[in-house]
């Protein structure tokens, strides 16, 4: 592989040498000029399936560009999915790649395209084609990984071999425009149209082989969007370092690291909606934080309850900003030594030290709830259920 001319290309994970399927990230030169690139020189596919965002398509002249960058490799464009990717839509999309004869999928914009294309790949490889044949292969799967589980394996240890289908054998790029951080996964989830119930697909070849990250291409997201997917960012950082699960240095530095890089980042962009490099540390944030998804590390409570008000309507960065602090108040008798050092990371920041001070706080007196309420109060984030319209009656 040869890199362009002003473009940084690495692995996404590069102390995680046993990755089946590793995944490279390309920033520093444009979106439309990366992914053509790589297309054509590093892949080597010719039939290009692309994944765009309905908003893009509709309100920039971002997709064509894309389109136009690709030229004959491009077959066709899919307009997005609806939030919370229903399947439905997943297999409309999936039943036309098939179609058109896709040999590679890329994604241009949110969490949902990124979940759906990644479904994509493996309802592509088992030809797979309506609700009931997903749902048959969903409960062998299940009952695949109760038994690897049962057996004593973890998740993580769990490789394609083990997995009684077809691989996915088709790459998948990803353009992102939020801080989601789901391409750095390779489960994705949908939801059931009928039902409404999530459920979640998973293969090691499910994950994107490239993720091109674009600071220009992101201020296409709305501000809530940007915000909140990077406080889910954030909330990921708190709880991976601040776990009671065995001690693992790589996981804490890259959570320590990747919260040093989010919250100013966040802050810097709140402020200056355009600056370039504050988006890209918020970018390669997301990307260091995510190791805890392919280490195993499991979330805490704040996600936990979170999950629970999804249903209410409310988003999972607004339900990190609302739990996160009183999560970190209430668990602090048992982790407030790593708390410690995570309200250093903040104050020894010249840039969100200020904006603490000037929201009245010390460090001596103020602990990592009272920050991040701090931070999260400067971003515009809402910090209670009644905010987001959620009454006592709802709970």
């Amino acid at each position: 592989m040869v890199a362009l001319e002003g473009e940084s290309y690495r692995p996404a994970f590069p102390s995680l040498t046993h990755l089946e399927n590793p995944a490279y990230v390309s920033s520093g030169v444009d979106f439309d000029q990366a992914c053509a690139h790589h297309v054509n020189h590093t892949l080597g596919v010719h039939r290009v399936y692309i994944v765009a965002s309905r908003s893009l398509s509709q309100n920039t002249g971002n997709v064509n560009r894309l389109e136009q960058a690709l030229g004959d490799s491009h077959v066709a464009t899919w307009p997005g999915f609806s939030p919370h990717t229903p399947w439905n839509e997943v297999l409309d999309a999936t039943k036309d790649a098939k179609q058109e004869k896709a040999d590679c999928i890329v994604t241009i914009g949110g969490g949902s395209l990124t979940d759906g294309a990644k479904a994509m790949l493996l309802l592509l490889a088992n030809d797979i084609t309506t609700l009931e044949q997903l749902h048959e292969f969903q409960a062998k799967a299940a009952d695949t990984q109760k038994k690897l589980l049962s057996s004593g394996a973890s998740a993580q240890s769990v490789t394609s071999k083990d997995i009684p289908c077809v691989s996915p054998n088709i790459p998948l790029i990803c353009i992102p425009t939020t801080l989601s951080g789901g391409e750095y996964s390779h489960f994705a989830g949908g939801t059931d149209p009928d039902t409404g119930h999530k459920s979640i697909l998973g293969h090691p070849f499910c994950g994107p082989k490239l993720i091109i990250n674009d600071a220009k291409l992101t201020t296409t997201s709305p501000e809530w969007v940007w915000l909140s997917t990077g406080v889910r960012g954030i909330d990921h950082c708190v709880e991976a370092f601040c776990r009671l699960q065995p001690e693992d240095t790589e996981m804490d530095r890259e959570a320590l690291e990747a919260f040093k890089h989010l919250v100013p980042g966040l802050l810097l962009t709140k402020k200056d909606w355009h600056g370039e490099q504050a988006r890209l540390g918020c970018m390669l944030g997301v990307n260091r934080v995510m190791i805890m998804l392919k280490k195993g590390i499991t979330p805490g409570a704040s996600h936990g309850i979170g999950h629970q008000l999804g249903p209410m309507g409310v988003g999972h960065g607004e339900t990190s900003c609302i739990l996160l602090p009183a999560v970190l108040k209430y668990n602090a008798r048992v982790n407030a030594e790593k708390q410690e050092r995570m309200k250093a990371a903040l104050w020894d920041e010249p840039s969100v030290s200020s904006i603490l001070k000037q929201r009245g706080l010390t460090k001596s007196s103020s602990d990592l709830a009272d920050a991040l309420d701090a931070v999260f109060r400067e971003l515009g984030m809402p910090r209670s259920l009644k905010e987001k319209g959620v009454g006592e009656d709802s709970l």
